[in-house]
């Protein structure tokens, strides 16, 4: 936001944006198609799961009977988590992140799984194939347990849920939860004692209801996401799912649902094949993953693994659970500028202590670094500026004819050694800084209820008294009056004029994240310094500036 070109250009760029999505939002929602989807009569309890959330098996259709076995619900506490598992088919139905507030200032954990407000988001798994119990004509079976609730108390916590089908083969399907860690073990253990072999297949998905985006500052993205041996990150929109169901085949891979700040995915073993899939079910979007049939000969055993996020987005954890997880983060198509700067910006913090001061911080270290580029942009300017004269004097010689006007122009940009695009390169060469470093604060969940000073309590919400707002409008006034007006147009001057005005009502009614707005309002004060030294600096060679 460096001058009348930098504030007209991301005016355009933002508002073009918003009012597109928005357009979006109102007239593109996706359109689902329920009639060929049988209904399916449950229980009332938390999970509200049926037998066609179940994937096709390799082996063929999953029959669609439900069954009328009682269930429970099974509560484990962590130092992070409050989970609850249902019985019938072992699926987590909710989970509470105990370390992040349902909202600023709330006692109440962040509801990551669950059902609110209508809508359902769970994740389920379980073991179709040949003899697999999710595949059964009883429908999805019901696990017993030891006990109805856990709590961790040391480093790690199992929790076992049993089942033995009408054979005798014994399932049992064992969470591991471990002190600190969002991320959770799945495994399954089959005991065939029976004479005969058994062939199950692991699936792992996450269930959603489909919704559409919210308003025009709630841009951030809202659906599924996965990842392949050729494809890191690759997003899957409920839209994209309404339209084609995808089927792919990858060695390991991942699938991620994402919302703002927060991300739960699946991880298979990867050293393993499986098949990413997508379905829509009942207005509800799922997105999964099917492993290897694997075969269990008679008087055997085998276990079958996977890693399950629930949790915020945390780049550093989720890289650990799958290199590619991290990507989940997502900065957009400027990640490599993005990701070395919230470092940078994490490591301020770590110095400082607080989240205000370090984006502060990063302002002033990124803007001194773009210094030269912001001084060449400004001496190109003012040198246009300076020919403003000989400029109207060429045009009032040459008249309409513009060829020679123009030739007499190149000429004298020649003569005086001036660049017309000095003061646009620069520009351009700033934007993706400024656009990584916009994602970057968007993006972070750090920022989420993170305090800076006096009323500014949280970072990621906009500001309640609209201080910064219109400080910032006053700090782009000012920026307007210390510059030259290099445009002679009248029409684009008044634009320039009311420029400060349109976006200080702008940022009032969108209310932008306050963390965000402090970002844009130190990076103009900073630009005002600049631009009085650099000014300074012409007018003692002698150069009328303003």
């Amino acid at each position: 936001m460096e001058s009348q070109r930098t504030f007209l250009f991301i005016g355009l760029l933002l508002v073009s944006y918003l009012l597109f999505q928005e357009w979006n939002n109102d007239y593109n929602q996706p359109k689902i198609d329920t009639s060929a989807t049988t209904q399916v009569t449950t229980q009332n309890t938390p999970s509200a799961t049926s037998q066609n959330d179940v994937p096709v098996s390799s082996q063929g259709d999953v029959p669609m009977a439900a069954t009328k076995a009682i269930r429970s619900v099974i509560t484990i506490t962590t130092d992070v988590l409050a989970v609850q598992i249902d019985t019938k088919g072992g699926d987590i139905v909710e989970a509470k992140l105990l370390k992040h507030a349902e909202t600023h200032g709330s006692e109440d954990p962040y509801l990551l799984l669950g059902e609110f407000e209508g809508k359902q988001y769970i994740s389920q798994s379980g073991l179709i194939g040949l003899n697999g119990p999710d595949a059964s004509q009883d429908g999805r079976p019901v696990y017993t347990s030891s006990n109805t609730q856990y709590q961790l108390n040391g480093d790690e916590l199992r929790v076992p849920l049993t089942f033995v089908d009408a054979k005798g083969v014994e399932f049992t399907k064992t969470y591991v939860f471990k002190a600190g860690k969002y991320d959770v073990n799945l495994e399954y253990s089959v005991n065939n004692a029976t004479a005969d072999p058994v062939q199950v297949q692991l699936y792992t998905q996450v269930k959603r209801t489909i919704q559409a985006k919210g308003s025009m500052v709630d841009q951030t993205y809202l659906g599924t996401a996965y990842g392949t041996a050729e494809e890191p990150y690759e997003k899957y929109s409920f839209d994209d799912m309404v339209e084609a169901n995808l089927n792919k085949n990858t060695l390991g891979g991942y699938v991620a649902f994402i919302q703002h700040y927060f991300v739960s995915a699946w991880v298979p073993a990867q050293d393993s094949n499986n098949t990413i899939y997508t379905a829509v079910r009942n207005g509800q979007g799922i997105m999964g993953l099917k492993g290897e049939p694997v075969n269990v000969q008679a008087n055997s055993a085998a276990n079958i693994s996977a890693t399950y996020y629930m949790g915020p987005k945390d780049g550093d954890a989720l890289e650990q659970i799958h290199p590619d997880l991290d990507l989940t983060v997502d900065y957009g198509w400027l990640w490599f500028i993005s990701q070395p700067l919230f470092v940078l910006l994490k490591f301020l913090y770590g110095l400082i202590g607080n989240w205000g001061l370090a984006i502060i911080a990063i302002t002033i270290l990124v803007k001194s670094a773009l210094y030269p580029l912001t001084k060449a942009q400004y001496t190109s300017m003012a040198k246009m500026r300076m020919l403003q004269p000989k400029m109207q004097a060429l045009k009032e010689r040459y008249g309409d004819d513009r060829q020679k006007f123009g030739q007499a122009t190149m000429e004298l940009y020649r003569k005086e050694k001036v660049n017309p695009m000095g003061g646009c390169l620069p520009l351009l060469l700033q934007m993706p800084i400024f656009l990584a470093l916009f994602y970057v604060f968007l993006e972070s969940t750090e920022l989420r209820h993170a305090e800076f000073m006096f009323w500014l309590t949280d970072l990621s919400a906009a500001d309640p008294y609209y201080v910064l707002p219109i400080l910032f409008g006053a700090s782009m006034f000012l920026t307007q009056k210390l510059q030259p007006m290099t445009v002679t147009d009248p029409m684009q001057q008044k634009m320039m004029t009311y420029m400060p005005v349109v976006f200080t009502i702008f940022f009032l009614i969108f209310p932008f994240p306050s963390g965000l707005v402090l970002y844009w309002l130190v990076s103009n004060l900073i630009t005002i310094a600049q631009m009085l030294i650099i000014y300074r600096g012409m007018e003692k060679k002698g150069l009328k500036v303003r």
